[in-house]
C-alpha cells in the first residue's frame, strides 16, 4: 500500500472508489503479484504466495517500516481502488482464505481490474482538462464503458481484453495530453530513457514525457507546467525544489517513489509524501550535463 493510503478517503467518479481502501480488501496486492528481489522488494515471492509479512487480519505487519525493512515498492503502489472492488463487490465480500475456491479467479480478476481502475483515473483527470466538443465526448463515452466492464463478473472480465481496451482509451487519453500542452512549446520527450541525468538546466514546461524513465534523475528546481506526466517513472528522482503545481496527469504514487522536500509546489489534489525532508537541504551548484 502507498505511503498515504491510510491517511487517504477514497475519490470517487460514478460511485466507484479510485484509491486504495486495505481495509475492505483481504491483501489481494500482497498475494497476488510475484516480488523479486530487489531494491524495491528485500525476498523474492512468487505469484499467488502472501508475502510473510501478511498478517491473518490482511493488514501488513510491517507497515510502518516498510522502507527501512527494504519493501519500498510496497509503499508507492496504488491499486486505484481495484481492490476493494474486486473484494467486496466482484466477490461480494467473499475472503480467499475462508473461501480457498476464489483465490485464483480472485487475483487473477485483480490483474483485470486495476489497468481498469487506473484507466477511469486517467480519463477523470484527462475530462478536467478538455474543453467541450467532439474529444471531450470520447472521453465521457469510455469513462462510461470502462465504468460499465469494472462491474461485470469475474467471468465477463476474464474474457475481457485488457490490453485491447486499455489501447483504444490511451489513444484517447495521449490526445487529450497533446490539446492541454497545445502552444507550449514543449519538447517530446514520450518513453525517453532519462536514468540518472542533471536535468536542472532542462526546460521541461509543456515537455510530453508520457512514459519517460526518470529514475533517479536530478529535477531539482524544474518547472513542470503543462508537463504530460503520464506513467514516468519517478522513482528515486530528486524533485526538490520543483513546480509540479501545473503539470498534467501525475499520480499520488509517481510522487511517493520519488524525493522531494518542502519546497517542491504539487498540485492542489495530491500531498507530500511522508517521507520527503521537511528541511532545506543545501544543493550543488548548477553544472549542467550528465551526472558522472
Amino acid at each position: 500500500m502507498s505511503d498515504t493510503t491510510e491517511q487517504q478517503s477514497s475519490a470517487t467518479v460514478g460511485g466507484r472508489e479510485l484509491r486504495a481502501d486495505c481495509t475492505r480488501c483481504f491483501g489481494i496486492c500482497c498475494v497476488a503479484p510475484a516480488f523479486a528481489a530487489s531494491a524495491d522488494f528485500a525476498l523474492d515471492k512468487p505469484a499467488g504466495q502472501p508475502c510473510p509479512n501478511l498478517r491473518p487480519d490482511s493488514g501488513c505487519g510491517i507497515h510502518r517500516d516498510l522502507r527501512q525493512r527494504g519493501f519500498p515498492g510496497c509503499t508507492v503502489f496504488d491499486c486505484f481502488g481495484a481492490g476493494q472492488q474486486v473484494a467486496q463487490v466482484t466477490f461480494g465480500g467473499r475472503d480467499w482464505r475462508t473461501d480457498p475456491a476464489t483465490a485464483r479467479r480472485m487475483f487473477d480478476t485483480f490483474a483485470v481490474m486495476r489497468p481498469l481502475h487506473e484507466l477511469l483515473w486517467y480519463l477523470t483527470e484527462a475530462l478536467a482538462v478538455t474543453p467541450p466538443g467532439a474529444l471531450r465526448a470520447d472521453l465521457a463515452r469510455a469513462l462510461e464503458e470502462t465504468g460499465r466492464l469494472t462491474d461485470g463478473t469475474p467471468e465477463e472480465l476474464l474474457a475481457l481484453d485488457v490490453d485491447a481496451h486499455r489501447a483504444r482509451v490511451n489513444a484517447l487519453l495521449s490526445e487529450a495530453g497533446e490539446r492541454a500542452r497545445a502552444g507550449r512549446g514543449g519538447t517530446d520527450r514520450r518513453g525517453a530513457v532519462l536514468i540518472g541525468v542533471d536535468l536542472r538546466r532542462a526546460d521541461l514546461a509543456g515537455a510530453n514525457l508520457r512514459g519517460a524513465g526518470l529514475i533517479g534523475a536530478d529535477l531539482r528546481g524544474v518547472d513542470f507546467g503543462a508537463a504530460d506526466l503520464t506513467g514516468a517513472d519517478l522513482r528515486g528522482a530528486d524533485l526538490r525544489g520543483a513546480d509540479l503545481s501545473r503539470c498534467l496527469f501525475l499520480h499520488q504514487s509517481q510522487l511517493d517513489a520519488a524525493r522531494g522536500d518542502h519546497r517542491t509546489v504539487l498540485p492542489a489534489a495530491l500531498r507530500r509524501p511522508a517521507h520527503w525532508s521537511l528541511t532545506l537541504t543545501p544543493t550543488r551548484p548548477r553544472t549542467g550535463g550528465r551526472r558522472r
